[in-house]
């Protein structure tokens, strides 16, 4: 639940993120992402002089414009550069092989009902090197200390009684994140994922309060993630006051689906993740070791 999430909320330095930004602010009043990384000096000398030749000056311009990746993935494939080639142009490497996107829609009231309860349950599978999704985990859960949904939260989420009523409860909805895990490789210790998450709400506050008050373990991948809100903030120079709705507009980038939808939130915390990552962001835990 990407509003309900409480992030830092002073502004992290750039250096600190490894990223260097020039001093241009776009009509939001952020810094224009000018990433100068180490993206290029993973490239040999060879490969870059001869990919400079082909792109010109705009090689390691701030992407951010699909077409223009397009138009340079034609010109490095012409030139024999290839598919693998042009990805790494378009995308410097990442830490990561994949992003787990993951955003939580909880019962909720005005004044706020304790305990909250996740309802919705959807992760998005990132491949790290392309930024497209590869797999999707979504499920409802029944809530079981207040099983019935106030009107304020289906107003909020979106999400009717009979969404929930019947659904799997949050231990079996976890044992089954486990097997999905399992089966999408993501428990290799030779494959590297984290979570990613729009603020701190949903594995800080939201999944282990649950599990401490149902008495359930929490699982290792859980405990380590990325705040997109950090990680915008680091890129841009700003911090998304509004969450999704400012980092979609100082990007450029409209909104997908309904805001508080878990799996909506999910596609529009990819989307931006993908736009960041053509502009040459390199995304970094945020989250502190527990």
């Amino acid at each position: 639940m990407a509003g309900s999430a409480v992030g830092h909320r002073t502004r992290p330095s750039a250096a600190s993120a490894g990223v260097r930004v020039r001093g241009v602010l776009d009509a939001s009043g952020c810094s224009m992402l000018a990433p100068l990384q180490t993206g290029a000096a993973r490239f040999s000398s060879y490969l870059l002089s001869r990919a400079r030749k082909v792109l010109g000056s705009h090689l390691f311009s701030p992407c951010g414009v699909p077409e223009f990746c397009s138009i340079s993935t034609r010109k490095l494939a012409a030139h024999g550069f290839g598919a693998s080639m042009a990805a790494m142009v378009s995308f410097p490497p990442q830490r990561y092989h994949y992003f787990l996107v993951l955003d939580f829609e909880a019962t909720c009231d005005k004044p706020q009902i304790q305990p909250q309860e996740i309802i919705e349950f959807p992760i998005l599978k990132l491949n790290g090197r392309t930024m497209e999704i590869e797999s999707t985990f979504h499920m409802y859960v029944q809530p079981v200390v207040h099983p019935q949904l106030t009107p304020f939260c289906t107003e909020l989420t979106g999400i009717i009684q009979a969404m929930v009523d019947g659904q799997p409860s949050l231990q079996q909805v976890l044992e089954r994140v486990d097997e999905w895990m399992a089966k999408e490789g993501l428990l290799d210790p030779n494959v590297k994922s984290i979570f990613v998450t729009c603020g701190d709400w949903d594995l800080k506050v939201m999944l282990p309060g649950q599990c401490q008050y149902l008495g359930l373990p929490v699982a290792d991948y859980f405990k380590q993630w990325i705040n997109l809100k950090k990680a915008y903030s680091f890129a841009m120079g700003c911090w998304p006051k509004n969450g999704l709705l400012d980092m979609n507009k100082g990007l450029s980038l409209q909104h997908i689906g309904r805001p508080h939808s878990g799996i909506d939130d999910c596609k529009n915390i990819a989307n931006i993740m993908k736009t960041l990552a053509y502009r040459g962001f390199i995304f970094k835990q945020t989250s502190k070791p527990f």
